[in-house]
């Protein structure tokens, strides 16, 4: 194993421990608590990632890929458009829902501030994947605004009602993706199903 090898491998095991304290601890985790979880000190850590906002980040990219990647698999897949939209949705709500903690961490840590460029990134690409399949689907001109004001409308919409179903709970996340389907199939449905006759 090279240097840089073994560098990179003593990297993805202190963000491996890094993210167990996320997943535990949630906005509330320390980059003591990481270390000792590491088994090293906190100036090793530092090394390592440069700083905390360094090591924030990289675990900010790690699980915004992730969930990126859930969702890109959930919109590509078959199916009619509403099912595609439906399992989307469910994709989101899953993710999420298995690491409440570290969705908590991204958005309300004390450190979120160092990684909201990266997660705003995410979102961004979310809603530019987002637009080209409505585009695609609903054979849109390319300067037709609609797909990335619906794009940009449906992710806000989706992660602010997950954000509220992660605190209070209070349903099933299969009945919260069909409800959050059965809004946003309103007037991208119509125009769906108007594509759908003319084909």
């Amino acid at each position: 194993m090279t240097l840089l090898q073994d560098r990179d491998a003593r990297r993805e095991s202190l963000l491996a421990a890094a993210d167990l304290v996320v997943q535990r601890d949630g906005a509330s985790a320390s980059m003591a608590s990481i270390a000792a979880e590491a088994g090293i000190t906190k100036p090793i850590l530092y090394r390592h990632f440069g700083d905390k906002s360094g090591l924030y980040a990289a675990l900010a990219g790690r699980h915004t890929d992730r969930l990126l990647d859930a969702l890109v698999e959930a919109l590509t897949g078959g199916g009619v458009p509403r099912v595609r939209v439906l399992r989307t949705i469910d994709a989101y709500l899953a993710v999420i829902g298995a690491e409440p903690q570290v969705y908590r961490f991204l958005v309300q840590s004390e450190e979120a501030a160092h990684v909201h460029g990266q997660v705003r990134g995410f979102v961004r690409r979310l809603q530019e994947l987002l637009a080209v399949g409505i585009t695609h689907e609903l054979r849109l001109a390319a300067d037709d605004l609609r797909a990335p004001v619906w794009a940009a409308a449906i992710v806000g919409l989706v992660q602010a009602a997950g954000e509220r179903w992660l605190e209070e709970q209070d349903t099933d996340r299969s009945v919260l993706s069909e409800l959050l389907t059965e809004l946003i199939w309103g007037a991208y449905g119509q125009l769906a199903d108007v594509q759908a006759i003319r084909r």
